[in-house]
């Protein structure tokens, strides 16, 4: 035996192959192989599908956030819009409701001053009336005294115009 023990060392030393080491290299292999996808290989897979289903879904969440974000974006500038326009339709009915409140306010201040100056005018109107009226009882009974005067005495022109002079400063007095 010694024989072919030195066989397998000669034939080794040149190069030979021997099958005893291939089948063991490829025994060890193949269960290193097994062992690799078993414990290593497998669950790695399950890892990078678990990874890979985990990076699928958050695409798919964050595409569908971004979709929302848009619509939302759209429906407040929409908003925004519609703001602005009911304020600015507001703000175009409180000028209008200004401006003809007003008009109503100068309207009825108008009306005012002219039933005023109206009354005014119809309150000179009866006190100059009253004026005339008391000037003109004046005068008749200031023609009644000086005709009953001139016919009590005979007078000259100088005396005429000192009795003139006397009522007239009387009627002054009275007054």
């Amino acid at each position: 035996m010694q024989l072919s023990s030195d066989w397998l060392i000669v034939g080794a030393e040149v190069g030979g192959l021997n099958p005893g080491d291939i089948i063991f290299s490829l025994l060890s292999f193949a269960l290193l192989l097994f062992l690799l996808k078993k414990f290593a290989w497998g669950p790695l897979m399950d890892k990078m599908e678990e990874r890979e289903n985990y990076i699928s879904n958050e695409i798919d969440v964050a595409e569908k956030n971004r979709v929302e974000a848009e619509k939302a974006s759209l429906e407040a500038a929409e908003q925004l819009k519609n703001t602005r326009q009911e304020a600015q339709a507001i703000i175009e009915e409180a000028k209008k409701s200004a401006t003809e409140q007003e008009q109503s306010i100068l309207k009825a201040a108008t009306e005012a001053a002219e039933r005023l100056k109206k009354s005014a005018q119809e309150d000179i109107e009866n006190e100059k009336e009253k004026a005339v009226q008391a000037l003109q009882a004046q005068v008749a009974t200031l023609s009644v005294q000086i005709a009953s005067k001139v016919i009590e005495k005979e007078i000259n022109a100088q005396d005429q115009e000192k009795l003139i002079s006397e009522y007239i400063k009387e009627v002054g007095e009275e007054r």
